[in-house]
Formats: structure tokens, sequence, C-alpha cells
């Protein structure tokens, strides 16, 4: 079995935008990219917020506590 380093990610954004530049030229690459909304970022962004603010042993009291 191979061992694999994963790469930073400013060297696996530079690769994958060389790649698509290479793939899809300087029109379709943008074009590819916006198919993506940033949506998941910001509900990323809202869950590590809530998360940072969470009383952690009241939230399992209260989801784990029978009724």
């Amino acid at each position: 079995m191979k061992n694999t380093a994963l790469m930073n990610k400013k060297r696996l954004l530079r690769k994958g935008m060389e790649i698509l530049m290479r793939e899809l030229g300087p029109v379709e690459t943008p074009r590819f990219l916006s198919l993506f909304p940033a949506k998941h970022a910001e509900s990323v962004k809202r869950h590590r917020a809530w998360q940072s603010k969470l009383d952690k042993a009241a939230f399992f009291k209260q989801v784990f506590s029978s009724k």
C-alpha cells in the first residue's frame, strides 16, 4: 500500500485551477466554478458559530435524556 501525503490547500487550489484552465480553457473554467454556489460555505460558518457558543453538557443532557 502506498503512503500518500495530502497537499496543502494553496497548492491544491493552484493545481486544480491549472488543470481546469488546461482542460476547459479560460471561458469555461469560471463557468464551471459558478455551478457550485457558496451556500455550503455559509452554512458551515453558521454551524461553527453555533458550536462555539454551545454548552456541550447541557446539549447532550437535552438530547439524550429520557422523556
